[in-house]
């Protein structure tokens, strides 16, 4: 390549990256959605607790799966798009659980204990479900948090928006 063709390049290079990072506030990039590795400040009765967002089949079929260890006031929630029957089982869970079930007005109906590695289903008796929450074993009864208990659904529906989703498509108005 001769001189002249490298110092084009060179300058075109510099002039396309100038005009890249000088764009205006319009021109700014959304920040990119939140994944299910990231955790959300969301109360449960009276209790904050820093939750995931199981939403996409293969987090929901993951789940809590190989993890060794979870935070006091952590948890996992899995979000369905509509009401129906829930039944959760420990697969390759090493962590003893409780999972409360709630139904569309996030009410919590229904809490039971879950072993590792416990292959038996756990099935809610309600059938119009539409969250279910996993929390360390005993969390529940810990807390107070007892059914009836509500679930900010503002709270969840920022979240879900945070990770890229629409949360009319799953019931909910932010």
């Amino acid at each position: 390549m001769n001189f002249t063709r490298f110092i084009a390049r060179l300058i075109f290079c510099a002039a396309l990256a100038s005009l890249t990072a000088c764009g205006g506030t319009d021109d700014r990039k959304a920040a990119a959605p939140k994944s299910a590795e990231d955790r959300f400040p969301i109360k449960v009765g009276d209790r904050t607790v820093l939750m995931q967002l199981a939403v996409r089949p293969a987090e929901m079929e993951q789940g809590l799966m190989f993890r060794k260890a979870m935070g006091a006031d952590e948890g996992m929630i899995f979000v369905y798009a509509a009401p129906q029957r829930m039944s959760f089982w420990m697969h390759n869970t090493e962590l003893p659980l409780d999972i409360g079930y709630l139904d569309a007005t996030g009410e919590l109906k229904e809490i039971y204990q879950m072993y590792p590695h416990d292959e038996r289903s756990v099935a809610a008796r309600g059938r119009d479900l539409q969250y279910a929450l996993e929390m360390n074993q005993g969390w529940f009864s810990q807390n107070g948090v007892r059914p009836g208990a509500k679930l900010d659904l503002k709270a969840l529906a920022a979240a879900l928006q945070a990770r890229g989703f629409e949360p009319a498509k799953m019931g909910l108005r932010n």
